[in-house]
């Protein structure tokens, strides 16, 4: 990631006027207790819609297979997920002792933290007042906010690796490597397909991004680019049919198979936030952010942009990625490793790379022949995706199968150390029995003949 962030830092210098592009928000009347106030609302923001993600997805995954789902602590069993926080609180805390102490215990506390810290440069609305003074609905922003936003997803998986080594069991280790493999291949793919939008905004702030999206939303000419981040995003966070670090049916647990009670609890926490945070930055850098959807945005020169309606409109746009999430887990099945990475590093990593050269050649043309932005946009999105689905419907080269004997194959079933019962088209050699009534038969040749099929096996 250090090598990709290189390359993204020095993207707004080259596209833009010459200088890093300025940030939108403006902090500067901002005090500590401002501050203070906007980390707790974060905070609580976060705890609370973890909650409830929990709770929606039980209900949801449960309706799709019609059954009720959670329903009886609580009104609609709003409640059952604070009863499943409370039981992890109380539970008894296990430590493994062939575990590795302190690594055991700061895993789940990396993977906890470095989520949480997304959502400090996420814009959930433009300027408002809070007790007199005038402050952006955001904690804080600079020109890199989107790299600081990719370091901390990046940092995060250092939990799950050390959570994996440190429980001194090979189930967890497993699962810790997996993880490392699938952050290489969807992260970079992540990264590459938020350099399209970093070109056309001209800044990797989060407020000038959302600002740059007043009159088209990101999503529609960089569509391309909006899927292979829809698709890395569900690979990010662990999710089905990506959950290959888990992957309950072939690894017990994955990386939690040695946690318990509170130490469980934080993994399960990360998991949660992490969604909230792609869903966050898909709405901030492709979904017009906290800004109204239109024909909502055009009422009375857009009223509903002001004050605090735009939080309603951040929210509405998460939990809509939220429900993607949870349908996809109802919906699709877990893939297999091979067709995982071939999705990661021979579709999603080339296309991102081939979308960004087609970007930056339109915005070359633009700033030449000034021709019009959208309809160049939408020709290449539409290349690019047919090119997309083309990828999988071309057939994968299988070897040609090598020629069968023509008659049975003689096998040694103790080869190997173990025996190993005959496939079809082998057969065991003589038992010692059959040798020995074949050598009755024929004593002048010890060995004795050519064994007949129904006397080999004995």
């Amino acid at each position: 990631m250090s090598g990709l962030a290189t390359v993204l830092g020095a993207l707004p210098t080259a596209v833009g006027d010459g200088a890093v592009a300025p940030v939108t928000a403006d902090f500067s009347q901002d005090v500590f207790w401002v501050w203070l106030v906007k980390a707790v609302a974060i905070i609580v923001f976060l705890l609370t819609s973890v909650l409830i993600a929990i709770w929606f997805e039980r209900r949801v995954v449960a309706r799709m297979q019609v059954r009720p789902g959670p329903n009886v602590h609580g009104p609609l069993g709003l409640l059952q997920s604070l009863a499943d926080a409370m039981k992890l609180l109380v539970k008894e805390d296990v430590t493994v002792k062939a575990a590795d102490k302190f690594v055991y215990i700061l895993a789940p506390m990396i993977a906890v933290l470095c989520s949480l810290l997304v959502f400090a440069v996420i814009p959930f609305g433009p300027e408002v007042s809070i007790f007199g003074v005038v402050t952006p609905l955001q904690l804080t922003d600079f020109s890199v906010a989107v790299l600081y936003i990719l370091a901390c997803a990046a940092v995060g998986v250092y939990g799950i690796v050390l959570g994996g080594w440190s429980s001194n069991s090979t189930y967890p280790l497993l699962g810790g490597v997996r993880s490392t493999a699938q952050v290489i291949s969807y992260e970079l793919a992540m990264g590459l397909s938020l350099v399209s939008v970093f070109i056309m905004a001209g800044s990797m702030s989060t407020s000038q991004i959302v600002d740059s999206q007043t009159q088209v939303w990101w999503f529609l000419p960089l569509l391309p680019a909006f899927v292979i981040y829809l698709i890395s995003m569900v690979g990010e966070t662990n999710r089905l049919p990506f959950d290959l670090p888990e992957a309950e049916g072939e690894l017990v647990g994955g990386y939690t198979t040695e946690y318990s009670s509170m130490k469980f609890a934080w993994f399960f926490l990360a998991e949660y936030i992490n969604m909230l945070n792609v869903s966050a930055v898909a709405t901030t850098l492709f979904f017009g952010g906290w800004r109204a959807p239109w024909p909502i945005s055009a009422i009375n020169d857009g009223m509903f942009n002001t004050g605090w309606w735009p939080v309603l409109w951040f929210v509405a746009k998460v939990w809509m990625f939220m429900f993607l999430f949870v349908w996809i887990r109802g919906s699709v099945l877990r893939f297999r490793y091979d067709q995982f990475m071939k999705i990661g590093w021979k579709v999603l990593i080339p296309a991102a790379l081939g979308w960004v050269v087609c970007v930056t050649l339109v915005q070359g043309a633009r700033q030449l022949w000034d021709v019009d932005l959208r309809t160049l946009l939408f020709v290449l999105a539409g290349v690019v995706a047919v090119g997309l689905v083309a990828s999988f419907l071309v057939p994968e080269r299988t070897p040609e199968p090598e020629p069968e004997p023509t008659g049975p194959q003689e096998i040694d079933p103790f080869a190997h150390g173990y025996p190993v019962p005959p496939l079809p088209g082998q057969v065991l050699p003589p038992s010692p029995r059959a040798q020995r009534r074949l050598a009755a038969t024929d004593p002048g040749d010890p060995s004795g003949p050519e064994t007949p099929l129904e006397v080999r096996g004995g």
